[in-house]
């Protein structure tokens, strides 16, 4: 009876020395391949391509940062633009109220001693002692000196076209031949005028 060869045996026997050492070749890079060492092979963490992929995801992100902290940055530099401008012009109203209020309250005072150099011109007018009228004068002087320092003019606007704006009709008469209606005749008592802020009117006579 025959004894039957193993196949495999067989092989190994017929191959040659050049075959084995390919064959032991081809093993050893199956084996290191296999194991997971190689780069190619290797996990997707340690792949030169998808590592770049992570570093783009990261700079992406940093510069998404980044651009949102500006976009807030310039948010609140805007409304700190926007404050500090809100309150100068707060500030700015503020001194003007009170300029305004400091200037009503003189106005009111200068308003009350109006009727001091109404009366010292009514005397000079109708005073006939020389040393008396020098001695008014003076004191009428100093009182215009006063209005004038406080930029107070005086509304004298005999001869000049009525203008309500500053002056106050208490009488009129017809215009005379030639003379245009709408005139002041003649000055009852001055007004004064701060600018174009009217302290009093003048009280006039106007042709009608």
């Amino acid at each position: 009876m025959s004894e039957e060869k193993d196949p495999v045996q067989e092989e190994e026997l017929t191959s040659s020395p050049e075959e084995a050492a390919a064959q032991a070749d081809s093993g050893e890079a199956a084996g290191a391949c296999g194991g997971g060492k190689c780069g190619q092979h290797e996990g997707h963490g340690a792949c030169g391509q998808h590592e770049g992929h992570g570093k783009c995801e990261k700079r992406e992100k940093r510069e998404k940062e980044l651009e949102a902290a500006r976009a807030e940055a310039a948010d609140y530099k805007d409304k700190w633009m926007r404050t500090a401008a809100e309150f100068d012009n707060f500030r700015k109203r503020n001194e003007q109220t009170r300029r305004n209020a400091y200037l009503d309250g003189k106005a009111d005072v200068l308003l009350k001693i109006l009727p001091v150099g109404d009366n010292l011109e009514r005397a000079l007018a109708s005073c006939a002692d020389e040393n008396t009228k020098k001695g008014i004068e003076m004191v009428l002087r100093s009182f215009k000196k006063l209005l004038e320092d406080e930029g107070i003019e005086a509304i004298d606007p005999k001869d000049e076209e009525f203008d309500p704006a500053f002056c106050e009709a208490i009488l009129s008469e017809p215009a005379a031949e030639g003379v245009e209606p709408g005139y002041v005749k003649e000055v009852f008592v001055k007004g004064y005028r701060r600018g174009d802020k009217v302290l009093r009117y003048a009280q006039v006579k106007v042709t009608t």
